[in-house]
């Protein structure tokens, strides 16, 4: 397929793709800038305008406080702006900053003490990791965790396993000495740890049997044709409707999962990026809201839980992405802060101007990046 082709074909999926992906944007964006203005609230500041999505308002209403909730044309992210801000990243308008009054100044972002300031920007990433949690502990207590046991039914020859000793009818207790139990454990562990030794303890015929084996990095197709580079053992088994057991979990339990779940996605993500940084990951995997939409139009049809699954997975992204020390995002914020409280007084307006164009710089060019793979990446599936 080439590249005015797989236009075309993204042309013709919109509506499919752009329901769900407005379905789970939206919500992720709202929680995220909810954070920010339920804790401004908190702190006293006068919120002028909280937005989902930019540009033109389709449609809005004011609060008994003043607040303008809006919709935008662009539903491509959301702000929220407080009394004293110049635009939607929070830069502050210095002649309006300089020239309000002591009242004014009570209610102003820009005015409160540095950690207030940082606790309203460290809110919105913070709410998108707890509506990740919420989601997860959610589907575990209401719809339950699937569950498809460990044992292996073929493996490939010539394979890391095969190498390593595996037999079919072998069922995977441990690696490294971590519980394995299910399948689909044993495939994320596996999936971290390519090129690395591992200490695999199977179960044999009620035997305990002692494998070292080492996952092999390899390209592979998801369930819906995405490529993506994990680690291999050459292992696989066939599951009937019968193995695959739904285990719910009462809130506690579900809620601590929860809590696990998020800090894998976290770890895993990080591990991308500084993979990344160091050369040895590779960029072509990084999507745009293209693939989003993509995504979100394709889980959409496994179903709902799946669909808000995603939801939670793009939370925890968001929210991560946010906490990078890049001038325009959260991150970059707290960084100025950090220097502020360090220094005794903040960093001039001169140098934050020139900070935030040089953030504006790299988020536009990490969105073209993406939407440029986004378009690669349609145009190879």
């Amino acid at each position: 397929m080439d590249l005015i082709s797989a236009v075309g074909a993204l042309g013709e999926g919109f509506v499919g793709y752009a329901l769900p992906f407005l379905f789970v944007l939206t919500i992720v964006v709202f929680f995220h800038e909810f954070g920010h203005f339920w804790v401004a609230r908190l702190c006293g500041v006068r919120v002028e305008a909280f937005s989902i999505g930019f540009g033109p308002e389709l449609a809005g209403f004011n609060d008994r406080h003043g607040t303008r909730w809006r919709l935008g044309a662009i539903p491509l992210g959301g702000y929220v702006r407080f009394f004293g801000d110049e635009n939607a990243a929070s830069v502050p308008d210095g002649e309006a900053v300089r020239t309000m009054t002591e009242a004014e100044r009570r209610v102003s972002f820009h005015y409160k003490p540095v950690w207030q300031r940082a606790a309203v920007v460290v809110a919105g990433p913070l709410a998108n990791f707890v509506l990740a949690i919420a989601i997860f502990a959610g589907i575990y207590t209401l719809y339950g965790k699937q569950i498809t046991a460990a044992r292996v039914d073929v493996v490939e020859p010539g394979s890391a396993a095969d190498t390593a000793g595996f037999k079919a009818g072998d069922v995977v207790v441990t690696i490294n000495g971590q519980p394995i139990r299910s399948f689909s454990d044993m495939q994320r562990v596996v999936g971290v740890n390519a090129d690395t030794e591992i200490a695999v303890e199977v179960d044999r015929g009620g035997v305990r049997q002692h494998l070292l084996a080492t996952p092999r990095m390899r390209e592979i197709k998801d369930n819906f044709g995405n490529t993506i580079r994990t680690g291999i053992l050459g292992l696989s088994r066939s599951t009937t409707p019968e193995e695959v057991i739904r285990e719910r979990h009462d809130p506690f339990t579900s809620t601590w999962m929860a809590v696990q779940e998020t800090w894998y996605v976290t770890e895993r993500t990080l591990a991308y990026v500084g993979g990344l940084i160091a050369g040895k990951e590779s960029a072509d995997q990084l999507g745009g809201p293209i693939r989003i939409a993509q995504l979100s139009g394709q889980v959409a049809g496994v179903g709902m839980i799946a669909l808000v699954n995603l939801a939670a997975i793009l939370s925890i992204s968001i929210g991560l992405l946010n906490l990078f020390p890049i001038p325009m995002l959260d991150g970059g914020h707290l960084v100025f802060y950090a220097v502020e409280a360090a220094r005794g007084r903040p960093i001039g307006e001169r140098a934050q101007e020139m900070f935030f164009r040089v953030g504006l710089a790299l988020v536009l060019m990490l969105m073209l990046f993406a939407t440029w793979n986004d378009i690669v990446h349609l145009a190879t599936s």
